[in-house]
């Protein structure tokens, strides 16, 4: 199966990883094309440590990395059979991308968001074949964790569906149905949580430190929330949030002013360095 993949970002480049593993030919874009050799180079480093754990033999990292194609061409994914566009979590960016898709794949082609909150009919309304949009929302790692909420939007064919759903369990993931509201499953209840823990940190309720070991030793989380936000990306749960709170209208999904200052400083987790954690 041919798949596209774009944006070569954390979520992208886990994502092409996990389709070239599969056996999936992978077209991979980036606009940018210092982002696309620092994708390739995080797909080879997951690789190599995929190895070193026993997950995968030598000759299956180099043959998963050798199905991976990269560059900067959107048009390169016109023969694609799935394209999932992994871009930043920016509800106009990811109109666009849609939108320019639409002329550009064959009439057959499904066309998948990794969106985390935006509503997948929002960005189906964007293109001349709706019943062929879904969403395929991957978790951070993409190549660790197991879970993919499939999206159906108003207008998504039961066919659309129905192939997304096999192609995710040809990956070897768990595909769960999600209704097409901001946040779906997982993200409408996690993000109050991260939020949660940020206003108590920005009130003075407890250390970063404190919240996430009370967290982790008192209710057994693998990580505490703002860990888990930094290593999501602050600027996703901002993203995240801004799309609940515009869909609900519900206090508890209102970005706290310390996340959207750290968003605005640069401070976005673990990918810049400092997040509510230094790395």
């Amino acid at each position: 199966m041919r798949v596209g993949v774009i944006g070569l970002g954390l979520m992208g480049s886990g994502i092409a990883e996990v389709c070239a593993r599969a056996g999936c030919d992978v077209r991979a874009v980036d606009v940018v094309e210092d982002a696309v050799t620092a994708g390739l180079d995080r797909v080879r480093a997951s690789l190599a440590r995929a190895v070193e754990r026993g997950k995968l033999p030598s000759a299956g990292s180099e043959a998963a990395f050798a199905r991976i194609d990269a560059g900067t061409d959107l048009e390169a994914l016109c023969d694609c059979e799935l394209v999932i566009e992994a871009a930043s979590e920016d509800e106009a960016v990811k109109v666009g991308l849609f939108r320019r898709l639409d002329g550009i794949v064959g009439p057959d082609a499904i066309l998948a968001s990794n969106t985390s909150a935006i509503p997948i009919s929002r960005l189906a309304a964007a293109t001349a074949h709706p019943e062929r949009v879904i969403g395929l929302h991957f978790f951070n790692p993409a190549p660790v964790m197991g879970l993919v909420e499939v999206i159906a939007g108003l207008h998504t064919a039961t066919h659309t569906r129905e192939r997304a759903e096999g192609f995710v369990r040809s990956l070897g993931k768990t595909a769960v149905a999600a209704p097409d509201r901001a946040g779906f499953i997982v993200n409408a209840l996690l993000v109050p949580y991260l939020l949660a823990g940020i206003r108590m940190l920005d009130t003075g309720g407890a250390s970063a430190d404190d919240i996430d070991t009370a967290m982790r030793l008192g209710c057994g989380h693998p990580m505490g929330p703002l860990e888990l936000a930094d290593l999501a990306g602050l600027d996703t749960v901002a993203a995240a949030a801004k799309s609940l709170h515009r869909e609900f209208g519900e206090p508890l999904y209102s970005p706290p002013p310390l996340l959207l200052r750290m968003v605005e400083s640069g401070m976005l987790g673990r990918k810049s360095g400092r997040g509510f954690h230094t790395y």
